[in-house]
C-alpha cells in the first residue's frame, strides 16, 4: 500500500503483484480532515482513517515518499511531516513494514526516467492498473505510483531499462479495459474485504466538510 501524507487529504493505493508481475489494484482512495479542526483533531481522524484503511486492506508493507532537505513552502513540509508521522505510528502499531523511496526512484520505477513529469507518471499508473482514467485527486495517484514501484521488477533485478510491465502497457491501446482482478474479478476475491467499496474509495472522517447537497 502507498501511501501520500497530506493533513487536508492523504491519498492511499493498495495493489497485488500477479505471478507473472503485473499488478492489479486491490483498492484507493482518500483520508480526509477538515481544515478547520484544531490540528491535534486533524491528526487524530486522519490516523483513524489510515488504521481503518490498513485493517481492512491487511498490506504486507506500506510505501511512502522519502523527505529531502529543501522544500519550496517549509510550513506545508512541516504540516506534511506530521501526517507522515501518523502513517508511521500507525504502520507500526501493526508491525509493518515501510518503506521510502525518492520521487526520482518512483519515476524512473514506472516511466524509465527520474526526471518525468507527473503527468507521465500519472498516464503510467493508469496504464499500468489498466484503469479507464487517471485517479483523482492526485493524491491518489501519486500513492499508487508509490505502490507500483515497490513492485516493479526494476526495484527487484535493478535493471536499467524500462520494466516489463511499464514496456507492455506502452505497447497496448488506450483506453484499456478493466484489470482482470478489478472490483468484481475473480481471481483475487480474497482481497475484496468490502464488495460495497468501490476500489476507488473514499475514508472521509467525520471531521471532512460534507458533500454538497444534490437537489433533484
Amino acid at each position: 500500500m502507498g501511501i501520500d501524507p497530506g493533513l487536508n487529504c492523504t491519498g492511499y493505493g493498495a495493489v497485488d503483484r500477479l505471478p507473472d508481475g503485473r499488478c492489479c489494484l486491490v483498492e484507493a482512495g482518500t483520508v480526509r480532515t477538515a481544515a478547520s479542526a484544531a490540528l491535534e483533531t486533524r491528526l487524530r481522524a486522519l490516523y483513524d482513517g489510515v488504521c481503518e484503511a490498513l485493517d481492512d486492506l491487511e498490506p504486507e508493507v506500506v510505501i511512502v515518499e522519502s523527505l529531502y532537505s529543501k522544500y519550496r513552502h517549509p510550513r506545508t513540509a512541516i504540516l506534511m511531516g506530521h501526517a507522515r508521522g501518523v502513517i508511521y505510528l500507525a504502520a507500526q502499531e501493526r508491525s509493518l513494514q515501510v518503506e521510502a523511496y525518492p520521487a526520482s526512484q518512483v519515476k524512473r520505477a514506472l516511466t524509465g526516467t527520474g526526471r518525468a513529469a507527473k503527468e507521465q507518471v500519472a498516464e503510467m499508473v493508469c496504464r499500468m492498473l489498466s484503469l479507464p482514467e487517471i485517479p483523482r485527486p492526485h493524491d491518489v495517484t501519486d500513492a499508487l505510483a508509490l505502490a507500483l514501484c515497490h513492485a516493479s521488477p526494476q526495484r527487484f533485478g535493478g535493471e536499467r531499462k524500462l520494466p516489463a510491465a511499464v514496456r507492455e502497457a506502452l505497447s497496448e491501446p488506450h483506453p484499456l479495459t478493466p484489470s482482470p482482478c478489478g472490483r468484481g474479478g475473480t481471481e483475487r476475491e480474497d482481497l475484496q474485504r468490502t464488495p460495497s467499496r468501490h476500489p476507488l474509495a473514499t475514508r472521509d472522517s467525520r471531521l471532512a466538510s460534507p458533500p454538497p447537497e444534490v437537489r433533484p
